[in-house]
């Protein structure tokens, strides 16, 4: 069982820099989105519940009539707005409109690698401590469920799926972590397998 101390001296030594996204198990993805591809600007929380017990990750189970993503489980999150100065900004915001996460529960510690979705976004993880107690509240526009898991079953080799689809032809390679009947996969299991990488070490 990891510490929230061990997590935070992991991210501080995780190198920069390195490009993630839907490319890394498609490699032919990068040339589909064309050379220059506009990308949206995004952040997530990956929010880190500091329990007595151990500590878990809080996602959301997204409705069925949002445009981008319907019903997919993610992190609390969403594009940056013009009144934010930075990822944090965003996620922190977003956390609070999403699922009523108010910020004085969460201390942030990091960043794990940009990631880049098929769908044009340019997401920004940003790891966090959450102390309980807090009360969530979801969106009901937005949040059709708000769930926690095991950090220890995420970072457990053995749950790390690889799946794929056909999308438009061709065959889309994607990890995936079943948990429950929740079924974690494509830019959010992405990030979990970074987050993976860096504490692994």
């Amino acid at each position: 069982m990891m510490t929230p101390e061990q997590i935070i001296e992991l991210l501080r030594r995780s190198p920069e820099g390195q490009l993630r996204g839907d490319h890394d198990l498609n490699p032919g993805m990068v040339a589909e989105m064309g050379k220059d591809p506009d990308l949206t600007p995004a952040a997530v929380l990956v929010g880190l519940v500091d329990h007595p017990g151990g500590l878990t990750v809080l996602f959301t189970q997204r409705t069925d009539h949002l445009q981008h993503h319907p019903g997919q489980i993610s992190f609390p999150g969403g594009h940056m707005d013009a009144g934010d100065s930075t990822a944090e900004d965003t996620a922190l915001r977003e956390a609070e409109e999403e699922v009523g996460l108010h910020r004085r529960h969460v201390n942030i510690i990091g960043r794990l690698n940009e990631y880049v979705t098929r769908t044009g976004f340019s997401i920004t993880p940003v790891v966090a401590l959450v102390t309980p107690p807090f009360d969530v509240t979801p969106d009901p526009h937005e949040v059709e469920d708000i769930f926690e898991v095991p950090l220890d079953f995420l970072l457990d080799p053995a749950n790390h799926q690889r799946h794929s689809r056909k999308f438009k032809g061709s065959t889309r390679e994607f990890h995936a972590m079943p948990f429950g009947d929740y079924y974690i996969w494509g830019a959010t299991a992405g990030m979990l397998i970074n987050l993976y990488e860096v504490l692994r070490k």
